[in-house]
């Protein structure tokens, strides 16, 4: 029994007050903003700077994962909406109407994250669409960048609050 008290001390499960979990959010919010369709940031603005190979590396990269993107939500849209919809529905109802902390940090972790497949989704039928070469294309993955930055800034806002909520809220029933 000694060995899940300590277990529990290291693992906190009240995620708010856990570095780890801070650590996660900013992690995967970095990562989300610096790969846009699946190319990595400083690639799509070393392309726009030089043009030639570079230029034609990020736009094979961008056709290789919009074919990638497209073909998946083209061929399983069903299956991943409603596995998605059962997903967060179930974190919802435990997160909020159970009260479960744990489950509330996953959900405000997870939840924008649909938004930013949303907007890929979205930025991906654009560049199939036409949007696919030159300046078009640097304008479409700079414009994605940003609204998911702009998601991300709101996300960790709103995050941010409801956990600072939490734990001054344990702070004074404990």
């Amino acid at each position: 029994m000694e060995f899940y008290r300590i277990l529990l001390e290291v693992i906190d499960m009240r995620s708010f007050s856990n570095l780890w979990f801070w650590i996660v959010l900013a992690v995967a919010w970095s990562s989300v903003s610096r790969w846009l369709l699946g190319v990595p940031i400083d690639l799509i603005q070393r392309g726009r700077r030089q043009g030639g190979q570079v230029q034609a590396d990020v736009e094979a990269l961008v056709a290789i994962n919009v074919r990638r993107i497209l073909g998946l939500t083209r061929t399983a849209a069903v299956p991943l909406f409603f596995g998605l919809a059962f997903y967060l529905t179930t974190l919802g109802i435990l997160a909020f109407w159970y009260w479960v902390e744990f489950a509330q940090a996953v959900f405000l972790l997870t939840a924008p994250m649909v938004l930013v497949g949303w907007l890929s989704l979205h930025a991906a039928v654009k560049v199939e669409a036409g949007e696919n070469a030159g300046a078009a294309l640097y304008r479409r993955l700079i414009l994605h960048r940003r609204f998911v930055q702009g998601v991300g800034m709101v996300a960790i806002f709103i995050t941010a609050l409801f956990g600072m909520w939490r734990n001054l809220n344990f702070s004074v029933l404990h």
